[in-house]
């Protein structure tokens, strides 16, 4: 899979918490460092995600906010 994103962090799955619509994925990426995942479920579905999977967090954004 090509992708344009240069972002990209692999981790597990440590949760997966479905919605009515929307699912959150929280990935572990390095030893208790979480990034969290809102997508629907059907992506979810679509993608056989479960708890345990190797995956890859893709950040594409134009963007980053910090506040303190």
């Amino acid at each position: 899979m090509k992708l344009s994103a240069r972002n990209i962090i692999p981790g597990k799955i440590v949760s997966i918490t479905k919605g009515a619509t929307t699912s959150h994925i929280k990935i572990e990426i390095a030893p208790g460092q979480m990034v969290t995942s809102s997508i629907t479920n059907e992506s979810v579905e679509d993608l056989a995600l479960a708890i345990g999977d190797e995956v890859s967090a893709i950040i594409k954004s134009s963007d980053v906010i910090i506040g303190k």
